[in-house]
Parts: C-alpha cells; sequence; structure tokens
C-alpha cells in the first residue's frame, strides 16, 4: 500500500514562475511561427515593383529564393550562436536573469521589425528575435525542471507549459487574421495598410506583463544553493563532449534537428505553398481556393466603390486588397495547423507520465511523422488546382502539426534529465540551438533552393518540402535507436 502524501500545493510564487514561462514559450514560437506567415507580403513589400507595378519578389523567383533564406537561415545562425553563449550565462549568472532580458530582447526587436523600412533592417532585427527566443527556452526550462524536484509533477508542468507553444501558434495565427481584418482601419504605417506590419508589432505583447511581475520571479532554488555554497562548478562548452557526455551531446543535438527538420522542411513552408499571388495576370499561382479568394475580396472592393459612387481602387490597392484577403485565408489553415500541434503537446504531456523509457515516448510521434507528412505534401503538390481539397489540406496539416510539435515538447522534459546542473543550460542550448535552431532550421534553406523555379512554381516547393522532412524525420528515427535514457535521478546532480 502507497502511504505516500501527495506533494503541497503550488504556491503563488511557483504559479508565477510557471505563468512567466508558459508566456515564454506561447511568444517563442509566435515569433518563430510569425516569419512564415509574413514573408511573402513582406518580401513583396520591401522588395520594390517592377515597371507593370507588380512586386518584384515573390515565391520560386531568384531574389525571393535569395532573400527568404537569408530570413530562414541567418536568424538561425544568430540565435545558435548567441543561444549557446546565452545557455553558458545562465549556467553562470541564474535562470531568472537570463530568462528576462531574453523575453525582452525579443519582444522589443519584433515590435520595432514592424517599421522595417529594408530587407536589411527586417534581417537585423529578425536576428535580434531569435537570439532572444534561443536564449529564453533554454532558461526557462532549465529553471522550471529545477523548481519541481518531484517526478510526475516536472513531467506534468514541463509538459503543459510547453503546450503553450502551440497556443503561442493559435494566437499568431488569429492575430494575422485579425489584422488582415482590420488592417485597413488601423493607422497608416509608411502610409500603407499591411497587415504583416501589424502582426510583427503585436510581438511585444509578452513584454507588458513581464515588466510587472518580473521583482516576484525566485532564482532557481537548486542552482541558488550550490552556488551560495560554493559548490556549483564552471560550466563549459567542452565539457559537453567529455567521455561521459560526448555521446549524449551529439545524439540529442541530432535528433532534435531532425524535429525541427520536419517542420521547417515542409510545414511552416504551407503560406508559400497556398498563398495567391499575381493575382489576375498569367503568372497567377497558389492554391484554387486562395486565388477564388483573393479575386472575390477586390471584385467587393470594386462593387463597394460603385455603389458608393468613388473611383474603384487603383491597381495597387486591389493587389493589397488581394494579399490581405490570401494571408488571412492561409492563416486559417496555419491554425488548424496549431491545433493539432497543442493536441499533440497534450498528448505528449499525459504520455510522459506513464511511458518509462524516453525513446518510445518519441517514437510514439516519430515515426507516424516519418510517413505522414512526406506523403501529405507530394498530395498537396499534386492538388493544388482543386478548390474543393482544402478542407482536407486542413485535416492532414492538423495530424503533420500533432505529430510533429508534440516532439519539440519531448525535447523540454528529456533534456534536463541527461545534463548535470552546472552544464544543464549549456547542454540544452548546445541541443536546442546548434541542433534545432541551426541544422533543424536549415531545412527551410533546402526547401526554398531545391524549389526554386522560373516561372515560379507552388507544387516544387511542397515536393521538395515533402523530400526534405522526409530525410530529416529518417535521420531522426534511426538515430533514436541510440539515444540515452536518462541515469540522473536526482536534478541537483552534479
Amino acid at each position: 500500500m502507497n502511504t505516500a502524501s501527495p506533494p503541497p500545493r503550488l504556491t503563488l510564487t511557483q504559479w508565477l514562475v510557471c505563468f512567466i514561462a508558459a508566456l515564454g514559450f506561447a511568444f517563442d514560437i509566435y515569433e518563430l511561427l510569425m516569419l512564415p506567415l509574413i514573408i511573402k507580403p513582406a518580401l513583396a513589400a520591401l522588395g520594390g515593383v517592377g515597371p507593370d507595378g507588380l512586386p518584384l519578389l515573390v515565391p520560386g523567383s531568384p531574389e525571393y529564393v535569395k532573400w527568404a533564406r537569408a530570413l530562414f537561415f541567418i536568424p538561425a545562425i544568430a540565435g545558435g550562436g548567441f543561444g549557446l553563449l546565452g545557455g553558458y550565462l545562465t549556467d553562470r549568472l541564474g535562470r531568472r536573469r537570463v530568462l528576462t532580458f531574453s523575453i525582452l530582447l525579443y519582444a522589443f526587436a519584433a515590435c520595432a521589425s514592424g517599421f522595417a523600412t529594408s530587407l536589411t533592417q527586417l534581417l537585423v532585427l529578425r536576428c535580434l528575435v531569435f537570439i532572444g527566443v534561443c536564449v529564453e527556452f533554454v532558461a526557462a526550462v532549465a529553471g522550471l525542471a529545477e523548481l519541481f524536484p518531484e517526478r510526475e509533477r516536472r513531467e506534468r508542468i514541463l509538459g503543459f507549459t510547453q503546450a503553450f507553444s502551440s497556443l503561442g501558434g493559435l494566437m499568431v495565427g488569429g492575430m494575422n487574421v485579425l489584422a488582415a481584418n482590420i488592417a485597413l482601419d488601423l493607422p497608416a504605417i509608411y502610409g500603407g495598410h499591411e497587415a504583416w506590419r501589424y502582426t510583427l508589432i503585436s510581438g511585444v505583447i509578452p513584454a507588458l506583463p513581464l515588466i510587472l511581475i518580473r521583482p516576484f520571479l525566485p532564482e532557481s532554488p537548486v542552482w541558488k544553493q550550490k552556488r551560495e555554497a560554493g559548490q556549483l562548478k564552471r560550466p563549459s562548452v567542452l565539457a559537453l563532449f567529455s567521455p561521459e557526455l560526448r555521446r549524449t551531446t551529439i545524439l540529442t543535438t541530432l535528433v532534435f534537428a531532425a524535429s525541427y527538420g520536419i517542420a521547417f522542411g515542409a510545414i511552416q513552408q504551407l503560406p508559400q505553398i497556398l498563398g495567391a499571388q499575381r493575382v489576375g495576370t498569367p503568372q497567377e499561382a497558389g492554391h484554387a481556393a486562395m486565388i477564388a479568394t483573393a479575386k472575390a475580396a477586390v471584385a467587393q472592393a470594386v462593387a463597394e466603390a460603385r455603389a458608393q459612387g468613388q473611383p474603384e481602387p487603383s491597381p495597387a490597392r486591389k493587389r493589397q486588397i488581394a494579399a490581405n484577403a490570401s494571408d488571412e485565408a492561409v492563416a486559417k489553415v496555419t491554425l488548424a495547423q496549431e491545433i493539432g500541434g497543442l493536441t499533440g503537446r497534450f498528448l505528449l504531456a499525459l504520455l510522459a507520465v506513464h511511458i518509462i523509457s524516453r525513446r518510445a515516448l518519441l517514437r510514439v510521434f516519430q515515426l507516424p511523422a516519418l510517413v505522414f507528412v512526406p506523403l501529405l505534401f507530394v498530395w498537396i503538390s499534386a492538388n493544388l488546382g482543386r478548390a474543393e481539397t482544402l478542407p482536407w489540406i486542413k485535416a492532414g496539416v492538423f495530424i503533420a502539426g500533432m505529430l510533429t510539435i508534440a516532439q519539440f515538447s519531448f525535447w523540454g522534459n528529456y533534456i534536463p534529465l541527461v545534463f548535470p546542473l552546472h552544464l544543464r543550460g549549456t547542454g540544452e542550448s548546445f541541443a536546442a540551438n546548434i541542433g534545432g535552431r541551426i541544422l533543424g532550421t536549415a531545412a527551410a534553406w533546402f526547401t526554398i533552393t531545391l524549389s526554386a523555379s522560373n516561372p515560379p512554381n507552388p507544387a516544387n516547393i511542397a515536393i521538395a518540402g515533402a523530400c526534405v522532412a522526409g530525410a530529416y524525420a529518417l535521420l531522426g528515427a534511426i538515430l533514436t535507436h541510440w539515444l540515452p535514457e536518462p541515469k540522473q535521478s536526482r536534478l541537483d546532480a552534479d
């Protein structure tokens, strides 16, 4: 008979820590998933127009490929490099301080990016956003894991707070829909009402409650106790490759990269695959339902102008109306993906308590994703011209999101258990930032490069995404066989 008493209820301070961590996780993904939603209209707006008045940068064109690769990958490199430094500082300076400044950095950089006047400015500000996001994840996971020593409570709290990451995906999709709907009624930015700018500015939201709550956040009790007792060893990146940690470091980095590669190689390319472009010209492309939506929005605007006895919108205004309508329709598809991701994160949180083997837990999501995601994108590539397939695409991306995003939560539960206290932030940072943010996000670079064509062809992006995501998923499934099972029984082990 088990007579062990249940753990005490969470204190107000613990609830505050969970709230800030959940908010940070939500806006981590909010910021990361913002780029796939806004990249097409942002490049069109900042890339200039040709003699015909049409944007020069459209998906698949050489210059578009160049800038899309830069915006996906250069911030990832910056985030990975500085994120690794942030992990080291998390071990040196403490979890609370680094968590606070990382959230403030990415919030205000995201807000400023909404006022970018050139692609170079947007790129620099996205680098700052990535740096903040990469550092925040490490500090939040380390602090949460060490605040709750009981295994079941720790697994649940890490699982459910990370589930807010998918809520962040829902929020950014919803914000993009809202911005597309009300953009014309918001204050003009540089004389225009482009929905992507308002979506970017919304990234300042997490900084507002943090400014108020920051004085009440505690430091990790385990880390603080060790430091005050003079027992905390000095962190070192080289120590991650010591004989006892080398296998753990290399495998967690590579399998982490595989999880991110599925998302960035295929799923995050959906807005470029589906979104309408060059509507009303011989080069119009995108999913048939999105093109029809864009045309209907323009026709409605023209009809309303005529009914009011006003001149019909200019060609530039028509393009903006069509782009906003298409962006709104695409955002609704990504909402289905994020609902799937949220479902997957909750499933992971529930299963993490009951499935002891970490390898078995990861394979529950990893193996189905290996088969389903590539087949889905091959099917999408063959059905872009059929408007009636859109509901099936939404159902497919729901499942793809569930299988893929659940793997992200797995790493937050797993990594704190396989690195010692003095290397926890450094080890998490290496796996998450070098693995996930650089090697994993490189999948977007591969997909965009392989899909380049003239004239642009969204079906090529879908096929390339299927191949890239499949390759990453296969690599992850193979390497998981050697992924170490956690051996630490205590999170204060050093």
